[in-house]
C-alpha cells in the first residue's frame, strides 16, 4: 500500500505517537489513586477528568483543525490502554468519549462547526441502538427515546445517538444523529459489578428536532462515505467505521492486563504457598506456568491489536476503504483480544489465590472490570468469528452484522 503524494509514509501513518502515550503514562498514579472513589461515585472523579482534559487525552483522534491531537488509531489504543493501567472505568469512559467524538468529526462540515466551532473541547458519547420515536418532519427528524449504557455521558457535550430513518423497505434505516447534551437528561441506571465508574447511565430525550445535516446513514458510515469534506486531506477521516468502533472497546482491557501483571509480579513471588512444601510462589511450578501462560496471552492480545491498527491506519493513510475481509478479521480479532485478556487475568487470579478477590485487593476490581468489558456486544467473540468465517468461506447468505 503506497502513501499519497505529500502524505506521511506508511510507517509514519501507522506508528504510535509516544509523546501522547507518555502523557497517559504520567497520569497512572493519579488515576489509580482515585479509582475506588470513581467506582463509589459511579463516574470518573473531577480531578481525573480535569487531568485528562489538560493533557488533551479526550480528543486524541480529533483533527488538529478542530483543536484535537490528530493522532492515529494505534496511538489512541496505546493511550487508552495506559489509562486502563491505572483504572478500567476511567479508560472505558475515555475510550467512548474519544471514539464518539471522532464520529462527530466525520459529519457534515456544518455539523462539525456547530459541535466544535464554539467549543474546541467538545466531547461526544454515543449509542448505536435506535430510539422509541424517530419521526420524519420538515428538514429533519423529531426524536424521542432512551439510550442505555451511554458511557461517559456525564462529561459529554454531544451524543452520537442511533435513530431510524424513513427509507424504502429493504434499505438499512439505521443512522447516527448528533444531539446536544442540552436536549437530554441522564437517568441513573448503571448499577453493576464492574466498570462501575464509567458513568454508563441512560440518556433520555423527548421530542428533540435533529436537522438533516446532523444525521449520517449508518450504512454510509460503514462503507466510508462520511459527510465531511476533509477526506482528501485527513487520514482519520478515512478510517473504517466498525473496526474503529469495535477495536477501541478492548483498549481498556489491554490496560487491565498490564495492571494485573504488574501487581502479580510485585506481590506474588515471595508469597507463601499454603499446604505445600514450596518455600514461596516463585519456586512453585504451578505458579510459574500460570504466570507464563497469562503473559503469553497478553502478548498475543497486544500483537493482534498492533496488526489491526496497522491495517486500519494504513488503509486510512492511503485514502482507501479497508477491504471487507480484513474488516471481518479485525472484528473477530477484537473479540479474541478480549478473550485472551480475560483468560490471562483469570489465570493470574488463580495464581494469586482467594485473597485476590477481596474487596480491598485491586486485582478484584481489575477482574470485575475485565469481565464486564469483555461482554460488550461489539466485543463478543462468537459473533466476530462467525462473520470472519462466512467471509473466508464465501457463504451464500449475506452477513447479518456490519463489519
Amino acid at each position: 500500500m503506497t502513501a499519497l503524494m505529500g502524505s506521511p509514509s506508511l510507517n509514519e501513518a501507522t506508528a504510535p505517537d509516544t509523546g501522547i502515550i507518555a502523557r497517559a503514562t504520567a497520569l497512572i498514579p493519579l488515576i489509580e489513586q482515585h479509582a475506588e472513589a470513581g467506582s463509589e461515585q459511579r463516574r470518573v472523579v473531577p480531578e481525573v477528568m480535569r487531568a485528562l482534559e489538560e493533557a488533551e487525552l479526550l480528543k486524541i483522534m480529533v483533527p488538529r483543525r478542530l483543536g484535537g491531537l490528530g493522532a492515529n488509531l494505534r496511538t489512541a489504543m496505546e493511550t487508552i490502554a495506559e489509562i486502563g493501567h491505572g483504572d478500567g472505568s476511567t479508560a472505558w469512559a475515555a475510550a467512548l468519549l474519544n471514539v464518539c467524538t471522532w464520529f462527530a468529526t466525520t459529519f457534515s462540515d456544518q455539523a462539525q462547526e456547530e459541535v466544535f466551532g464554539a467549543d474546541p473541547n467538545a466531547h461526544a458519547c454515543g449509542i448505536f441502538s435506535p430510539p422509541l420515536k424517530s419521526e420524519r418532519v420538515d428538514g429533519g427528524y423529531l426524536v424521542s427515546g432512551r439510550w442505555a449504557y451511554a458511557s461517559g455521558s456525564f462529561a459529554a457535550t454531544w451524543g452520537t445517538l442511533g435513530i431510524k430513518l424513513d427509507v424504502p423497505e429493504g434499505q438499512n434505516p439505521m443512522a447516527l444523529a448528533l444531539i446536544p447534551a442540552s436536549a437530554w437528561r441522564i437517568e441513573p441506571t448503571w448499577f453493576v459489578a464492574g466498570m462501575k465508574g464509567s458513568g454508563s447511565d441512560t440518556i433520555v430525550v423527548e421530542d428533540h428536532f435533529v436537522p438533516d445535516h446532523r444525521i449520517q446513514s449508518f450504512q454510509d458510515m460503514v462503507e466510508g462515505r462520511y459527510a465531511t469534506s476533509h477526506k482528501p486531506d485527513e487520514q482519520n477521516s478515512n478510517m473504517a467505521f466498525i473496526p474503529v468502533a469495535a477495536l477501541i472497546l478492548v483498549a481498556a482491557q489491554l490496560g487491565l492486563a498490564r495492571h494485573a501483571m504488574d501487581v502479580t509480579l510485585a506481590k506474588l513471588p515471595p508469597k507463601n504457598v499454603a499446604y505445600t512444601f514450596y518455600t514461596n510462589a516463585r519456586n512453585s511450578t504451578i505458579h510459574q506456568v500460570d504466570v507464563a501462560e497469562a503473559a503469553t496471552r497478553f502478548d498475543q492480545a497486544e500483537l493482534l491489536m498492533q496488526r489491526a491498527t496497522a491495517d486500519v491506519d494504513g488503509a486510512a493513510a492511503a485514502r482507501v476503504l479497508l477491504d471487507r475481509l480484513t474488516r471481518g478479521r479485525v472484528r473477530m480479532d477484537t473479540g479474541i483480544i478480549g478473550e485472551l485478556v480475560k483468560d490471562g487475568i483469570d489465570r493470574l487470579m488463580s495464581a494469586n489465590g482467594a485473597s485476590s478477590f477481596a474487596d480491598a485487593n485491586v486485582l478484584s476490581r481489575v477482574w470485575r472490570d475485565s469481565e464486564i468489558a469483555g461482554r460488550h456486544a461489539l466485543v463478543m467473540p462468537q459473533v466476530g468469528k462467525e462473520a470472519y468465517g462466512r467471509l473466508l468461506l464465501g457463504a451464500d447468505e449475506p452477513l447479518n452484522i456490519d463489519v
